[in-house]
């Protein structure tokens, strides 16, 4: 499919499977060249089954990094990362789960330690939505729901993680173009991922001293598995028309943001920063 052409109008069921969508997403990384920029480094990446965890899991796998990833359930799709991973001569695991439970939280990042044989790199990346036309129609259980994926499992991985990230890791959050300036439809998602740049923020002075940069990647529209599993199908069909690009990103177009944030050689002046692939739209402020 070409950049400029529309996504078929037709949904998947949540939470979503690359194999179900009626336009495949670029997320294997097939034109990128690493150069060993994380050559021996140990990363986690929450969400790194399919999309955007996908596409960062593999790059770093690329530029040298063996690579573990979490998931909820969607096996298929992590047997595939671990593949490409694994292809380029790195390590790969992959662990199930629901990261809105904070003792599997601690669990992934201990089970990643044990068997990559430490920890340097952190991808909070997991993310759960759900539209909603009006704000009376968001019940307290998505509420809820929403917050313990988006936010609280960022909390409680960095917190385990942070102890063998001292010393000179690296965390990069995933954020989004909604924590920036709001969705009327998206108003839980979009309250989560402006707390994700805040904790950015917030991270970033309070881990200097232990020598671990914080850093977040905020995309606009990306097409990923989650978009046809949680929207109505006309929204599907003309999702990412909006941006001055005229179309969504693929994985494989925002990952390298990722790649710069871990790796010391391109970014070790970078902390507390958010970078924004929106396709075009400029932010006042």
């Amino acid at each position: 499919m070409s950049d400029d052409e529309q996504h078929e109008a037709k949904t998947i069921d949540y939470p979503g499977r690359t194999a179900d969508m009626p336009d495949q997403p670029r997320d294997e990384m097939r034109d990128y060249r690493g150069r060993d920029l994380l050559a021996g480094r140990k990363a986690l990446v929450t969400g790194g089954d399919s999309g955007i965890g996908r596409a960062v899991a593999v790059a770093f796998a690329k530029e040298g990094a063996d690579v573990a990833i979490a998931y909820l359930e969607e096996d298929d799709d992590a047997r595939r990362t671990v593949e490409l991973i694994e292809e380029q001569g790195r390590s790969g695991r992959a662990y199930p789960g629901d990261l809105a439970d904070q003792s599997h939280c601690a669990d992934v990042v201990r089970r990643t330690v044990d068997d990559l044989g430490g920890l340097d790199l952190l991808v909070n990346n997991v993310a759960f939505q759900s539209p909603v036309d009006d704000f009376l129609d968001l019940e307290p259980d998505q509420w809820r729901r929403t917050f313990d994926v988006n936010i609280d499992s960022f909390f409680h991985v960095t917190r385990a993680a942070v102890p063998h990230l001292t010393g000179g890791g690296a965390i990069i959050n995933t954020g989004s173009i909604n924590g920036l300036r709001g969705n009327k439809q998206l108003i839980d998602y979009s309250a989560t991922k402006g707390a994700v740049i805040a904790l950015t923020y917030s991270l970033a002075q309070a881990l200097l001293e232990r020598k671990i940069r914080v850093n977040c990647v905020a995309p606009g529209p990306v097409w990923t598995p989650l978009i046809p599993a949680t929207m109505p199908a006309d929204k599907v069909a003309d999702f990412g028309a909006q941006v001055p690009m005229k179309r969504a990103a693929q994985p494989d177009q925002i990952a390298p943001s990722y790649v710069f944030f871990a790796s010391d050689q391109l970014s070790s002046y970078y902390t507390g920063e958010v970078l924004a692939p929106i396709g075009g739209e400029t932010l006042p402020g």
